[in-house]
């Protein structure tokens, strides 16, 4: 086996021809529905109110250690699919993902533990990702000072069901930005708060790059995307349209979009 050249860039995400398809229990309703349904099972075999949704289609790419990756498209073009996929939250229909290292997760909209405080939170959420207690008690501090949410009162013992959902999404992004990671996804996070958390966000991103690791971005901020992203996918309809360096990738989506 010939030597490896750790000059060539290292992957850390090859997606092959992958294709995601939800299955969504109840038949349509509506006027003939029934028949319609009868006659798609008996023309293709399927299940009987069991509908087939394909988010993402035929996808390819390879992403590399030390980028940061922008993911952007329309509602429902299959962005959020594609990085649970990568997480391994969803099975391939067809085709494979690969990772190198733990791909790690952080979305908006993910569940939170609302009746405990965000102390509370910021222990389980280190624990989750496989933080030492010890790590936690050492980096508890800069996680509640980077999120910010202390800055008008003792936020963080008080119950997350009192915060809003920027105050919330700063804080789960505090709490994942404090560890280095093999492969960060973030879905939207940096389309809350104000623009001193989304600066300090960017920063954390590249400092996470630097620190040999690949980063995700879901946003719908073509701002954020070109102040951190230096590659970028473009997917609609669950296809990927393209993918290139942000500027010309952005550039191609805005004439399609007329922004």
């Amino acid at each position: 086996m010939a030597e490896q050249n750790t000059g060539s860039p290292i992957p850390t995400v090859i997606a092959d021809e992958l294709h995601i398809v939800y299955r969504v229990n109840g038949a349509r309703t509506g006027k003939g529905s029934a028949t319609a349904a009868l006659s798609r099972i008996i023309k293709r075999g399927e299940e009987r109110g069991v509908r087939k949704v394909h988010a993402v289609r035929g996808v390819s790419f390879t992403a590399y250690r030390g980028e940061a990756i922008g993911l952007i498209g329309s509602n429902g073009s299959g962005k959020s699919t594609l990085l649970r996929a990568i997480a391994g939250l969803l099975p391939a229909e067809r085709g494979h993902v690969y990772t190198d290292g733990q791909p790690s997760l952080l979305g908006v909209n993910a569940a939170l533990m609302n009746d405990l405080t965000g102390e509370r939170n910021v222990i389980l959420g280190g624990l989750a990702m496989g933080m030492s207690r010890e790590q936690i008690k050492e980096r508890y501090q800069d996680i509640v000072e980077f999120s910010g949410i202390n800055e008008k009162g003792d936020f963080i013992t008080l119950p997350m069901r009192t915060y809003s959902s920027g105050m919330a999404a700063r804080l789960r992004f505090s709490i994942a930005a404090a560890k280095d990671h093999d492969v960060l996804m973030i879905d939207e996070a940096l389309a809350t708060g104000d623009r001193n958390f989304q600066k300090r966000s960017e920063a954390r991103i590249r400092e996470l790059r630097k620190e040999a690791g690949t980063v995700f971005l879901v946003s719908h901020n073509n701002k954020s995307i070109r102040d951190t992203c230096d590659r970028v996918l473009w997917l609609e309809r669950g296809e990927l349209r393209l993918d290139g360096p942000t500027d010309e990738v952005i550039k191609e989506y805005e004439k399609f979009t007329g922004r």
